[in-house]
């Protein structure tokens, strides 16, 4: 696989890449219900990051406005089987540029504990020392300023 296709998603055909990404990968794996999976955070105003490979979803992210310099970035997702390929971190670094060009400045994020790693190599660092339970996962508030 070459470098994915990036599409920021948009309109709801578009977001429907990133519903399908979750419903495989979050879903199905995790035996996370619909209903869990996706809330009110998803629909119109909420931004959508999907990856594509030949045109088929693997991998994607979405985030929403907190406040007027904030985002909330979450359900980073990638196809298990595209997983060891930098393509989260490709997903993460597309909404980076997105986020930045919208004008915020400061980058919220619930990591599961598995991933704090992968979010710290990103730049993210811990905002709380505290866990928060996110669904089913203990999750660990970390921010990532951009200014």
């Amino acid at each position: 696989m070459d470098y994915p296709e990036v599409m920021r998603a948009e309109e709801e055909w578009q977001r429907a890449g990133a519903y399908s990404v979750r419903i495989e990968g979050m879903n199905r794996q995790h035996h996370i219900s619909l209903r869990d999976e996706f809330d009110e955070h998803d629909g119109d105003g909420t931004r959508y990051i999907v990856l594509l490979d030949c045109g088929y979803p693997v991998a994607t992210c979405r985030f929403y406005e907190l406040d007027r310099e904030t985002v909330m970035l979450g359900r980073v997702v990638v196809l298990e089987e595209y997983r060891g390929r930098h393509l989260g971190s490709a997903a993460v670094r597309e909404a980076e540029k997105w986020i930045s060009e919208l004008g915020y400045v400061e980058i919220l994020i619930d990591s599961r504990l598995e991933a704090v790693g992968f979010y710290e190599k990103l730049g993210f660092e811990r905002a709380e020392s505290g866990l928060r339970k996110n669904g089913i996962f203990d999750c660990v508030r970390m921010r990532r300023s951009l200014a």
